[in-house]
C-alpha cells in the first residue's frame, strides 16, 4: 500500500475494502522518527487495528525467526514486541517469521559471492557457529500468498527456513567451494563486530548495523514446533539453487 504507515488517516483509507493486509515493513538501522519502536511495534499495531475496524479477513504479520520480547538486543525485542502487538490489535493475525531470505537479486548471497572472489581471507561472527536456515525469497512469498487464503490456519505463527541449517562457517565454505576459492576464515570477536557496525553507521551509505550483528549472535533456524513451508504445500528451494543463478549472471 501507498500510505504512510506514520498516518492513522492513510493507513485506514489503505486498508479499507480490503480482503487481505500484508506488513512486511522492516528496519535494520534507527535514522531520526523511524526507530525500531516505532516501525516495529507502533506502526505494526496501528495497521493491525485499523485493518481490524476495517473488517479485513485476513492480516499477515512478517516479523523473523528469533524475534523475542525479552532480548536484551533493542531491535531483536522490538520485532517480538510488535508480534505481541500485532496479536493484540488483530485477533486472527497470522504471524509469519522467515530466517535469512536469499535470491537471484539478493544483498545477501551477492554480497558473499562478491566478497569471496576479491578477499584471500575473510573474518567469521565469533567462531563462525551460529545456526542459519537460508529460505528462498520466492518461497517466502508464496506462502504468504497461500496464508491470505480462506483454508488457512487462523491464526497461527509460521517459520520459514530453507532445506538445510548451516553453521556461518559452513555456509562460508559451500559458497566458496562454488567458487573454486579457498580463502582462509579468521575469527572476529562479537565485542569488535559491535564496534565496527557502530562506525558503520554513522558512514553515508551503512554496510553493517549492529542489528545485524545482534542477529548474527543468534540461532535463527526454524522450530521443530512450528508449522513451515512444508504446511502450505511448498517444497523449500536449496540455496544452491539461487547462487547459480547469480553466478549466471556475472
Amino acid at each position: 500500500m501507498g500510505a504512510d504507515i506514520n498516518d492513522e488517516g492513510q493507513v485506514a483509507a489503505a486498508v479499507a475494502g480490503a480482503y487481505g493486509v500484508v506488513n512486511a515493513v522492516s528496519l535494520y538501522r534507527e535514522r531520526g522518527r523511524e526507530t525500531f519502536d516505532a516501525l516495529h511495534v507502533g506502526a505494526a499495531e496501528r495497521l493491525a487495528r485499523q485493518a481490524q475496524r476495517a473488517g479485513v479477513t485476513r492480516l499477515v504479520h512478517v516479523s523473523g525467526i528469533g524475534a523475542d520480547a525479552r532480548s536484551r538486543s533493542r531491535y531483536i525485542r522490538s520485532r517480538g514486541e510488535g508480534e505481541l502487538a500485532v496479536r493484540a490489535a488483530f485477533r486472527d493475525a497470522i504471524v509469519i517469521r522467515p530466517a535469512v531470505m536469499f535470491g537471484r537479486d539478493d544483498a545477501f548471497l551477492n554480497t558473499l559471492v562478491q566478497l569471496l572472489k576479491r578477499l584471500p581471507a575473510y573474518p567469521l561472527f565469533g567462531r563462525g557457529q551460529t545456526r542459519l536456515q537460508p529460505v528462498h525469497v520466492e518461497d517466502v512469498a508464496e506462502a504468504i500468498a497461500r496464508a491470505l487464503l480462506p483454508g488457512a490456519a487462523c491464526p497461527a505463527t509460521y517459520e520459514f527456513g530453507g532445506p538445510r541449517v548451516f553453521t556461518y562457517e559452513e555456509l562460508l565454505r559451500a559458497v566458496a567451494d562454488r567458487l573454486g576459492k579457498r580463502p582462509a576464515l579468521f575469527s572476529v570477536p562479537f565485542t569488535t563486530w559491535h564496534g565496527l557496525a557502530w562506525i558503520a553507521e554513522r558512514l553515508p551509505v551503512s554496510p553493517l548495523s549492529r542489528s545485524q550483528v545482534e542477529l548474527m549472535e543468534v540461532d535463527t533456524a526454524a522450530s521443530a514446533g512450528l508449522p513451515g513451508l512444508e504446511a502450505l504445500g511448498i517444497a523449500p528451494t536449496p540455496m544452491e539453487a539461487a547462487l547459480e543463478q547469480i553466478l549466471a549472471k556475472r
